[in-house]
């Protein structure tokens, strides 16, 4: 299994991806793009010989019986059984880590995607809190066809709340609109943001806090997800590196959960600096963390922020640096050469590294390999059943302190 959801096969020496099967199947497929000497593309037809691990597809609007372009996009690993969709993932993030970063040790080696509490009770079903549809030309929802912009109406929507599969969404028609994006939160109920609607405050709750934002912010889409990384954020940082009066930094913060946890930490207040491009994140950083960090939150992107600190850093400041524990949590593509360069010139004692895709994560993790960083910890969770993603935080630490 390829990382991104597709099957990988071969045909004299070119490789072949093929969304919609398991390693080990016979399928029947037709080529639908031959345009690269040594990559092409398939779709399945039909499965000749079918892998144990293929079960009825939990979203009949997504299953392979449907033509490619009528198929609903948004649940990749909707036909494989709950357990071997770990196991698969598994592989891959083994992989990633070995083959794009290098890592050969007993951590990355035994690594495992994890379920998330609760999720095998109810087959990996209803932990969206946030769904985004998109309207057809008579107003009817439905997610996008993979690979493609095709509106794809349904009349259900598996994967999300129960409160927002009981809330009416796909009954009611948008006609005009655009996209429809659903938001079940823990302290404002249901919520619809249509289009471009002007922003309006929400509340989450994770554990005895509450977290302020918007209902346009960024948030954990997994119902146990904040709770989750909170709490493995706490387990990822070595306690001997936190320091409370360090240049501490979470760099894409959003609205500052997992700063929070990290403050959470420490028994003298926390100083830590916020570093977010989205400005309509920083005030709710500002209120989220008030009185348990003393934060500086500050808009910019991550890597200019980061070139400004190295720019103007001076002898004294590389002991300062040395004791800082730094948040990482980039978007997909991960936090590429320029920031992990940035973060090796000051010389951080700490990366705590929140990663949504396996081969950004092991190709930064090689980077910070190669600098004299070692990984002392991963965790991988399963915060996206019946899609490829996953979720995995690992902590890098400074050897030559």
């Amino acid at each position: 299994m390829a990382h991104g959801g597709s099957g990988i096969g071969r045909i004299d020496g070119r490789v072949v991806f093929c969304p919609g099967v398991i390693p080990g199947e016979v399928v029947e497929a037709e080529l639908v793009e031959t345009s690269k000497k040594s990559l092409w593309r398939a779709e399945a037809i039909s499965i000749l010989t079918p892998s144990p691990h293929r079960v009825p597809h939990i979203w009949a609007e997504a299953d392979i019986s449907r033509k490619p372009d009528h198929r609903a996009g948004g649940a990749d690993y909707g036909h494989i059984e709950l357990a071997h969709q770990r196991e698969l993932k598994t592989e891959i993030l083994r992989d990633s880590l070995q083959r794009f970063g290098g890592l050969t040790s007993s951590l990355a080696h035994n690594v495992r995607v994890e379920s998330v509490p609760g999720d095998d009770e109810r087959n990996g079903l209803e932990w969206r809190t946030r769904v985004t549809l998109h309207a057809d030309a008579s107003g009817r929802l439905g997610p996008y066809a993979e690979r493609s912009h095709t509106v794809i109406p349904v009349t259900s929507v598996p994967l999300a709340s129960r409160g927002i599969q009981k809330s009416g969404l796909l009954e009611t028609t948008y006609e005009g609109a655009d996209s429809v994006r659903a938001l079940d939160t823990t302290g404002s109920g249901i919520r619809l943001v249509i289009d471009n609607q002007s922003p309006t405050d929400i509340t989450e709750r994770v554990g005895g806090a509450t977290f302020h934002l918007s209902d346009q912010s960024f948030w954990q889409v997994h119902d146990g997800a904040p709770q989750l990384l909170s709490d493995a954020v706490t387990r990822a940082v070595v306690p001997e590196r936190l320091h409370a009066d360090a240049p501490n930094m979470d760099l894409y913060s959003g609205v500052g959960l997992l700063a929070h946890a990290l403050a959470s930490m420490s028994e003298d207040t926390l100083s830590i600096t916020a570093v977010e491009s989205d400005d309509s994140a920083l005030n709710y950083v500002q209120q989220n963390l008030a009185g348990i960090a003393d934060i500086e939150a500050v808009s910019a992107r991550v890597d200019r922020w980061l070139r400004e600190q190295v720019a103007k850093m001076g002898s004294a400041d590389k002991d300062r640096y040395a004791r800082a524990t730094v948040i990482v949590d980039p978007p997909r593509s991960g936090a590429k050469a320029d920031v992990i360069d940035s973060l090796v010139t000051l010389g951080v004692g700490e990366i705590i590294y929140v990663a949504c895709d396996p081969v950004a994560l092991g190709r930064d993790a090689g980077l910070l390999s190669k600098a004299g960083y070692e990984m002392v910890f991963i965790e991988s969770w399963d915060l996206f059943p019946h899609t490829h993603h996953m979720e995995t935080i690992a902590t890098f630490v400074n050897n030559s302190l």
